[in-house]
């Protein structure tokens, strides 16, 4: 059992939305110490320590409440991983969920810096974008339009690069364009209706908001570059992608395009993402209209993927046949491999290496500690949009020395990498905490040691 402190709360501990935050530190922090270090950044409305019922002893977990939604964002960029108290660990700052959330994890940075708005429909993205930029580094603006006539709906999304920034515009631009959280992208959502009343933050991957481009069908006479596969357009696409993207992402970036009728990731036989995907659309013109706009396209930022024609009109049989070769061809081409450096197998023989892509410049390639290495620190990785396979985060954390292993967390998207020395493990989280690599952004931590009295089994990895 739990209890926190003592002291009166506010009547509504979510008002404004996500301004409280959970704050993971040492057992010997006290109230006063959170409250003089988180002060700097706005007025702190209460801080709570969290505390055993029975020993009423710290947990080692506590709550600080902003009066502001953006002072608790820019507290938490700040303040999470720096050291309150000499000797001890990096402390752990997320916003909190709201109390009558259902949900038991992290408030993710991608729920908190994604806003939609009410705009005029004369406005362009080059307007919305001018318009909320004084608020901070936009990554992308996204203008609604009708799917049949291109026209603006009146509503838009724009994403920046921090959750302060987006909750300094929802506080700080005209209350005319009503802005607020967009909400997570999820399929659940994707049959909203931004036409009728009732505008919410909706989904990115519905029809409508996902349709950022004003689509006209497309004559094949326009295009004169011919895709090299038999020398012929198909309504069927391949596409390659080096990061670990989602059935779900893939067919939300793909639906931007009306007409697509089949979307399928291709999976080993252990349920993991071969990189490739099997599009299909029920009209030629979307076809070559997706290839075009979606070939070369950057999802998630800093991972390219690529898109070709596929002919898939032959017997199963030859389908998958020429799946798999397709896959293989197209993985050469993307770690830039000649035509004479492909086995006959279909393999590649370029470095691994050449598969890592990162926002950082990366030490050389270090041999791996020996298995039976006693760990002497540990490292737990959040990774956003989902994990990346093991042989990368091997490639990647083994750089600094010492690795002995990697290890994730099965339906999760975390991991742990085992160090057997506690600077290389210091000096791997100070370089990659943060970063992204194939796409994918890691938020790097020292992992919790198992406590000493705990009399559950210890952990494996």
């Amino acid at each position: 059992m739990e209890d926190s402190s003592s002291k009166q709360m506010p009547e509504n501990l979510d008002d404004p939305p996500n301004s409280r935050l959970f704050v993971v530190t040492s057992r010997s922090v006290t109230e006063d110490e959170l409250r003089e270090s988180f002060s700097k950044f706005g007025e702190v409305q209460g801080v709570w320590l969290v505390k055993d019922k029975q020993t009423k002893e710290p947990k080692g977990v506590s709550y600080v409440k902003f009066a502001k939604s953006s002072q608790a964002c820019i507290a938490m960029e700040e303040m999470h991983g720096k050291v309150l108290q000499e000797g001890t660990k990096p402390i752990k700052v997320f916003i909190a969920q709201s109390r009558g959330s259902a949900r038991h994890r992290d408030v993710e940075d991608e729920e908190l810096t994604r806003i939609f708005i009410m705009i005029p429909k004369t406005f362009t993205e080059e307007d919305l974008k001018n318009t909320f930029r004084e608020y901070g580094d936009i990554e992308y603006c996204i203008l609604i339009r009708n799917k049949v006539t291109g026209e603006s709906k009146g509503l838009g999304y724009v994403r920046y690069y921090k959750p302060s920034q987006a909750a300094l515009a929802i506080e700080n631009c005209d209350k005319s364009y009503r802005a607020i959280l967009a909400e997570p992208r999820s399929k659940n959502n994707s049959s909203e209706d931004y036409s009728a009343g009732g505008v919410r933050g909706g989904d990115y991957s519905s029809s409508d908001s996902m349709n950022q481009y004003p689509i006209v069908t497309p004559d094949q006479g326009n295009y004169s570059m011919m895709d090299y596969r038999q020398s012929e357009f198909t309504r069927s696409l391949m596409m390659s992608t080096r990061a670990a993207l989602t059935q779900e992402q893939i067919f939300a970036l793909f639906d931007l395009i009306p007409g697509m009728e089949y979307c399928e990731l291709h999976r080993d036989s252990y349920g993991m993402s071969k990189g490739h995907a099997l599009i299909r659309y029920n009209n030629l013109g979307s076809a070559i209209y997706a290839k075009e706009k979606l070939n070369g396209f950057e999802y998630p930022p800093g991972n390219r993927i690529q898109v070709t024609f596929y002919e898939d009109g032959e017997s199963p049989a030859g389908r998958m046949a020429s799946q798999f070769v397709t896959a293989q061809i197209l993985s050469s081409v993307w770690n830039g491999a000649s035509s004479s450096m492909i086995k006959p197998t279909g393999y590649s023989s370029v470095s691994q290496m050449s598969r890592v892509q990162t926002d950082v410049t990366l030490p050389p390639l270090k041999k791996l500690a020996p298995s039976d290495s006693k760990a002497k620190e540990r490292l737990f990785v959040v990774f956003n949009p989902s994990p990346l396979p093991l042989d990368v985060l091997e490639d990647v954390f083994c750089r600094f020395g010492s690795l002995i292993e990697v290890h994730l967390v099965p339906g999760r998207k975390v991991g742990y990498m085992k160090y057997a020395d506690k600077q290389c493990a210091d000096e791997a989280m100070a370089v990659l905490h943060g970063r992204i690599v194939n796409g994918v952004k890691m938020k790097v931590m020292l992992a919790d040691p198992p406590r000493e009295e705990s009399h559950k089994r210890a952990r494996t990895y």
